[in-house]
């Protein structure tokens, strides 16, 4: 198929750095980096320069306008060639692009509008509730308020608003944006996010009010194990609010936080991440946060004696967001009176209710994500009670009510107190929510099981991409653990745009490496628990250097080496200074190694089949690779010489201490053979052949069941087929025995467990500690099944380099595959019929391919799309 002429084209998709929303309110830069994507043009299409048209508004209205041709193919995080903006600019970007000869036409206007990037840009103060007798309550929420006026018609008005804690605003009693968990989570005392709107439309006439809503949130509010810890970053919640207002006659006003603020307690008896949400609607006047409301109720607030302005920032990724809504596909009227509701899907949401009973009457629900004897089961939530509450306000009266400040891990729901003869699925549906994330990748194939497997990844993904990427979203946790995601990266970078959420991220985790000397477990970090900051741990330590890595790989975007550039080489100089004198080899002795190997003891996970040393070592050498390699890239070449050495010499004692000279492990486990021939520890084709067909064995013998926990279920299905044993890959992608992930299918799961067996095969839950029905980690085989089975590998940066070579095997007929990269859509789609394989794959313009088919035939291709066939026994 041919494709278009590039003169009868414009780029599409352009952006600001990690922004996909068209238009950005409040960017964070001076100097935004700019993207684009080219529709399908000729094949062999080649950039050979684009141009930029740059307008940008000034606060005082003041215009600039020029034109910057850059020469080259760049079309990825392209560097900001105009004057450096400042805070308030406005700005328009055309791009159009030359192959040498002529000029596409000119894109769409990318429009943006920069945030506050000077701490003197702020003269609102922070103020907190001041009513004293509840400042030590735990959970407590209050109603702030600001009645104010506007004498001049109002041209365009922006509102800057952060918390201490988490805040919901209404003007005029209207909700201000569609976001939630406002401003996130991040590590308070370094970074802390504001967030801009624009509300001129809310400003409607001349008499206005702002209501805010303030809950502790992750700020003041108790989270944490065992029960968790209140008040870990201060003792009250608080509020930074600043709205401009340009006026028609081009006058300037402003509404700030300050002392003529009012404050009382809100209708939200109580509220926790963890716990749950209680309202009293019969406490609840809907016209608070309107004109006219008595502004004398309440008390007035406290100013904060200090800020530092210097830590706010504008917000990188996505915000929280509902996403999707869900009915119940069943409910059960239970003997005593309670009903049970059952949403077929676990996942990360809250529940809106839609009601009419009497005055007084306490509706109840609580949340589970399984059911033990047809009730719902909440031991593995530990210390997490996931209970809500409303209390209807009227008698008679259709209300409809959702929780402001708390999200469930769950699937099924107990309602207790439902005032009505029946409950109907419209009465009670559920609200997904999850960071706003773009969904870039996708696979389906001919076997129902491996597709509710990829399912699953999804939700686990959805559900622990809250802002943070999570382990669970369930129990007494919900922390930013390192290892999950250092695991999950190349899975989570293909199915979603995760460059802005993960970014955000790793800049809170340099800090707190910076600050503790290590990298924490978990980020942010909290403390007041067993899981010592300054212990090194192998694995999750290594998200330092592999996760931006990956980024680079995947994104193209070298901004995210030089970012974390200190944080890499600051882990595997930790590494390094860990080495006893005469060796290479990580011998700490807190190491979690394989953790959850389904042969460990279930109240015992740390004692995994593997030898933690050998873990914790193969890891410090592929750091070390990867820094060798980041220094490379960053013309670094003192510092690239001096880390490859140190991965040489980490190999070298890898090998003596746990391999003999034929490729033996003297650990003979799944893992130990998978992660020395994924990183290439194995340099000699004997040894590898060697091991690959131990491993191979260690397959059959186990029936195709797992035997790996986080280190090396990501990687023993690539070790297979590295080694050519795809028969024992698929063996174990479709065993359906415990352990496997077809078992956790096979036992109703919508949902990736973090144990293989968190629910036993009759029925019970697993006995141990942790048993989350819903941790990303162990799905990351999802990898796998985007680059062999749907056959799209990224060999290049950001994909300008693609290698189609799905492996077909075990019972499939037929696989797809699509992606949407930085350069545009790639789709891979084979199938097999009356002894062929046909294969069709598209490329995106910027991008060029091999092709390689079973019968071993390979062909180089440029953008566009083609279909290639061959004989396939």
């Amino acid at each position: 198929m041919s494709g278009l002429n590039l003169t009868d084209v414009q780029p599409y998709d352009v952006h600001f750095d990690y922004h996909a929303a068209q238009p950005v309110l409040g960017i964070g830069s001076s100097q935004p980096r700019l993207s684009w994507k080219l529709p399908e043009l000729e094949a062999g299409y080649q950039q050979h320069a684009c141009e930029l048209d740059i307008t940008i508004i000034h606060a005082d209205q003041s215009r600039y306008h020029d034109t910057f041709v850059v020469s080259g193919a760049e079309q990825i995080c392209v560097d900001w060639p105009a004057q450096a903006l400042r805070s308030r600019d406005r700005v328009a970007v055309k791009v159009r692009v030359s192959d040498g000869q002529h000029w596409s036409a000119w894109s769409d206007s990318a429009l943006a509008e920069v945030g506050l990037l000077q701490p003197d840009d702020w003269t609102a103060k922070v103020i907190h509730s001041g009513i004293r007798q509840d400042r030590y309550k735990e959970e407590c929420v209050y109603q702030l308020r600001k009645a104010f006026s506007v004498s001049q018609p109002v041209e365009r008005a922006t509102l800057y608003v952060t918390a201490l804690g988490l805040a919901e605003i209404e003007i005029n009693g209207k909700k201000v944006g569609d976001d939630a968990l406002l401003p996130g989570w991040t590590s308070y005392p370094h970074r802390l996010r504001y967030f801009t709107y624009d509300v001129t439309e809310l400003l409607d006439g001349e008499h206005l009010a702002i209501g805010i809503w303030l809950a502790d949130g992750w700020y003041a509010g108790r989270f944490g194990f065992h029960g968790g810890n209140a008040r870990l970053y201060g003792d009250k919640s608080g509020l930074l609010l600043q709205l401009e207002i340009l006026h028609a006659d081009g006058s300037q006003s402003r509404v700030i936080s300050d002392d003529s603020w009012r404050c009382a307690l809100a209708p939200i008896t109580a509220s926790s991440l963890y716990n749950g949400e209680s309202f009293d609607a019969t406490r609840h006047d809907t016209r608070w946060s309107q004109p006219g409301f008595d502004s004398r109720l309440g008390q007035p607030v406290e100013v904060a004696d200090y800020f530092n302005y210097q830590r706010l920032i504008a917000p990188e990724g996505p915000p929280v967001r509902a996403q999707q809504t869900l009915q119940p596909v069943e409910i059960i009227h239970q003997p005593d009176g309670h009903y049970l509701l059952d949403f077929g899907q676990n996942f990360s949401g809250r529940l809106q209710i839609n009601v009419k009973g009497k005055r007084g009457q306490r509706i109840t629900l609580r949340h589970a994500e399984v059911l033990q004897e047809g009730k719902i089961y909440r031991r593995p939530l530990r210390g997490a009670a996931s209970e809500d509450s409303y209390i209807i306000g009227a008698d008679n009266v259709s209300e409809s009510w959702q929780p402001r400040f708390t999200l469930h891990g769950f699937r099924y729901v107990e309602v207790e107190g439902w005032p009505a003869d029946t409950l109907n699925k419209a009465d009670i549906v559920a609200q997904v929510y999850y960071s706003d994330m773009k969904q870039t990748g996708h696979f389906s194939c001919s076997h129902a099981g491996i597709n509710q497997l990829h399912s699953n990844v999804l939700w686990s993904m959805r559900s622990n991409f809250v802002d943070i990427p999570t382990d669970c979203p369930q129990r007494d946790e919900r922390l930013g653990w390192t290892g999950d995601i250092q695991v999950f990266t190349p899975t989570a970078s293909f199915l979603y745009d995760v460059r802005g959420f993960l970014s955000s991220w790793l800049k809170d985790l340099a800090i707190e490496q910076q600050q503790f000397g290590n990298v924490p477990w978990y980020v942010p970090w909290i403390p007041g628990n067993a899981w010592q900051v300054d212990q090194t741990g192998s694995v999750w330590g290594d998200v330092a250097t592999i996760t931006p890595w990956v980024l680079y790989e995947r994104y193209q975007d070298i901004g995210i080496i030089r970012q974390q550039y200190n944080s890499a080489k600051m882990w595997c100089d930790r590494l390094i200074q860990n080495f006893a004198a005469d060796e290479y080899i990580v011998r700490q002795d807190l190491q979690l190694g394989d953790w959850l190997d389904p042969l460990a003891p279930p109240d015992n996970p740390i004692k995994a089949m593997t030898d933690t040393s050998l873990i914790a070592t193969a890891y410090a050498f592929k750091s070390f690779s990867i820094m060798s390699r980041m220094a490379e890239r960053l013309d670094k070449p003192d510092e690239a010489k001096y880390y490859a050495t140190m991965a040489s010499h980490t190999q070298q004692d890898f090998l003596q201490s746990w391999f003999d000279e034929t490729g033996i492990c003297v650990n003979e486990t799944q893992c130990a053979y998978s992660i020395a021939l994924v990183f290439g520890l194995l340099n000699d084709e004997g040894k590898k052949k060697v091991a690959g067909e131990r491993l191979a064995k260690l397959i059959r013998q186990h029936g195709g069941k797992i035997g790996t926990g986080f280190a090396g279920t990501p990687i023993v299905l690539d070790a297979l087929t590295l080694t050519g044993h795809l028969a024992e890959a698929y063996q174990m992608l479709e065993c359906q025995d415990c352990p496997s992930w077809l078992y956790q299918v096979d036992m109703g799961a919508t949902t990736i467990w973090e144990r293989w067996d968190s629910m036993l095969p009759d029925g019970s839950v697993n006995p141990g500690e942790m048993t989350s029905f819903n941790h990303y980690a162990l799905g990351s085989v999802a990898d796998w099944l985007h680059r062999v089975v749907g056959g799209i590998e990224n060999i290049g940066s950001g994909y300008n380099r693609i290698r189609f070579q799905p492996q077909p095997g075990g019972q499939l007929s037929w696989a797809k595959s699509a992606f949407d990269s930085p350069y545009g859509l790639i789709k891979s789609h084979w199938s097999i019929a009356d002894g062929k394989f046909t294969l069709d794959v598209s490329v995106p313009t910027g991008s060029t391919a091999i092709v390689k088919m079973p019968d071993g035939k390979q062909y180089e291709v440029a953008n566009g799309q083609y279909r290639y066939q061959c004989d396939y026994q």
